[in-house]
């Protein structure tokens, strides 16, 4: 083997290490995990997996999570491309002032909107509610999706709508069957982060929520007690989070290539 093919191959395994060793400890027992050192479950056990799946509060997290997680992302989207469009193809008063600022949103931490969202959505009877949750990571999602997708509006020449104006297109019929298919490689990577950032952000899906739209991540919280934390129920639950991730990754894996060799992201 090559050292210069060696080096890649240590990153990634380094990189996997983590991964391997959060679903190593999924199958142990808390009292093994912290017995000792072990490569592999001595005593392989299923215990953390079923009591996940029989568990209506652990397994509504992961619904909870990922129904205000697709709810986040079909918005953002849906307000981001027509946004993006604008700032691609007009010129206005303030344009390159506006698209700095819808930027600057990403850059707050969500921890200075957190008590805002929760007294408004408490007044406005949205609190403890997926769209309350949707709404608010809105605030960062469309400014990033904005900023990706007007990246991949300016690569499309504007004799592309001249065309199909003459063509006798209207702009909605334009829009959804000839343009956006021309971006379809920066839809498929705007949808991956506003995904991603959605799915793992806790702080805002935590104080906006109580019951009935808990997210997983904090139902995790649960496995700590009296007696320490149940690290064997805590790995697998980490296991599971990643499982959603992986799943959109698989499918927008080779938009992903192209935003990344085409886009800004």
């Amino acid at each position: 083997m090559r050292p210069r093919s060696l080096v890649p191959i240590l990153y990634i395994l380094f990189l996997l290490l983590p991964i391997y060793w959060l679903v190593a400890m999924s199958f142990k027992t808390t009292n093994e995990i912290l017995g000792g050192f072990s490569l592999f479950p001595q005593e392989f056990t299923l215990d953390n997996y079923t009591a996940i799946f029989t568990d209506p509060s652990w397994y509504w997290g992961y619904i909870n999570s990922i129904i205000y997680v697709s709810l986040n992302t079909v918005i953002s989207l849906a307000a981001a491309l027509p946004a993006a469009y604008a700032f691609s193809r007009y010129r206005f008063i303030g344009d390159k002032h506006l698209f700095f600022w819808l930027l600057t949103n990403r850059m707050a931490p969500a921890a200075v909107f957190a008590l805002p969202f929760f007294q408004l959505y408490s007044s406005v009877g949205l609190f403890d509610t997926h769209l309350a949750v949707a709404l608010a990571h809105c605030l960062f999602n469309i400014p990033l999706a904005v900023w990706i997708l007007e990246g991949f509006m300016s690569g499309v020449p504007k004799e592309l709508d001249e065309t199909a104006y003459v063509d006798g297109y209207s702009f909605p019929r334009f829009f959804i069957t000839i343009f956006i298919p021309a971006i379809k490689a920066g839809v498929g990577v705007a949808a991956f982060f506003c995904f991603m950032f959605s799915w793992v952000e806790l702080l805002l899906a935590k104080t906006l929520t109580a019951v009935e739209a808990k997210p997983i991540a904090a139902t995790m919280t649960r496995t700590a007690s009296s007696a320490g934390y149940e690290l064997g129920l805590l790995a697998a639950a980490g296991v599971l989070t990643i499982i959603p991730g992986a799943i959109v990754i698989y499918f927008v894996r080779n938009y992903i290539a192209k935003g990344f060799a085409l886009g800004r992201v």
